[in-house]
């Protein structure tokens, strides 16, 4: 089956947005809690490194860098708004870092052959990143970041980023309108933050968007992901995929009107496992129903350990 990794890091827990924002440190404990030796058994625990400057100058430019890393308030001090929804408190930037430098980790250690699959159980999320614009409870995009490393560090020409959370990640969408070797995929909630994600917007053939109405039901909405996205995935043959696991769709969670289900998140990572020959990386995103977030991540880890490799692929008929 193949090992799986955990990467994660205490650092995640000390970005504190202000109290009562729904990306709490509660949200990492959760996981965390529910990521046991007992539900999981022989899962490698990693510790997520530091992610480089320069590894996050593939997407973000230095200079913005910078200035966000100056703007980080001193212990003690009152945390600082980037955006309405986007905070830095001391020990942002550090666990912002672990959270690229985890993904990075996850496509080195599949590379390596350390393991061959990874959850990324860090915070603050990325996918709302935008190259010069933290926003979205998001401050660097870690997914197209680890995205282009693959690619540039070991040469890889095919690196696929698939984005189930509920919100559509436009900053990930924006490296695939600048960079027609980027592919991007996203089924997302229409018509909610941030605006993005229509289905028209294809940029050139490397860009499919998924949206789909509120209330949609889990049947649906596996509909839409063998229709639409694992065609596209299946003729774009990823070397590696990296998944941002949003698990905010799930029909408790208070930031959307999606009606799905645990088993749905454990019916799109075996798919997504199917496509990708087991090699794949996920990133946590949304999830802000706890109780939710808990089982639906247990779920999608306990996939990833349990995964054996279909004869010859996915088919045509997943």
């Amino acid at each position: 089956m193949g090992k799986t990794a955990l990467i994660t890091h205490a650092a995640c827990f000390e970005h504190r947005p202000p109290a009562g924002h729904p990306e709490s440190p509660e949200r990492l404990r959760v996981v965390l809690e529910a990521l046991t030796e007992a539900a999981c058994p022989d899962l490698l625990r990693v510790e997520a490194p530091l992610g480089q400057l320069d590894d996050i100058a593939r997407v973000h430019p230095a200079a913005l860098i910078e200035q966000i890393i100056r703007l980080e308030p001193d212990v003690g001090g009152r945390s600082r708004q980037l955006d309405p929804d986007t905070y830095l408190s001391a020990g942002s930037i550090e666990a912002a870092r672990r959270g690229v430098g985890a993904v990075i980790a996850g496509v080195d250690g599949i590379m390596k052959g350390a393991f061959e699959r990874a959850f990324c159980a860090t915070r603050p999320p990325g996918h709302h990143a935008e190259a010069n614009t933290p926003m979205g409870f998001c401050i660097w995009n870690s997914a197209a970041i680890a995205a282009l490393y693959a690619r540039e560090a070991y040469g890889l020409k095919r690196v696929a980023v698939v984005d189930f959370d509920v919100h559509h990640g436009n900053g990930s969408q924006e490296m695939a309108e600048r960079d027609a070797d980027f592919f991007y995929a996203s089924i997302h909630q229409g018509g909610i933050y941030p605006g993005s994600g229509l289905s028209e917007e294809t940029a050139a053939g490397n860009l499919v968007n998924v949206p789909v109405p509120a209330a949609t039901t889990g049947l649906a909405w596996r509909a839409e992901v063998e229709s639409k996205i694992l065609p596209a995935l299946l003729a774009f043959k990823p070397e590696v995929v990296i998944v941002s696991a949003g698990f905010d769709g799930h029909r408790l969670d208070p930031l959307a009107g999606l009606n799905l289900e645990v088993d749905d998140y454990r019916w799109i990572t075996e798919r997504l496992l199917d496509v990708s020959h087991g090699k794949l990386v996920s990133t946590l995103e949304g999830g802000y129903h706890l109780q939710a977030l808990a089982a639906c991540v247990l779920a999608h880890v306990q996939t990833l350990q349990n995964y054996k490799s279909r004869s010859g692929g996915v088919s045509a008929g997943v």
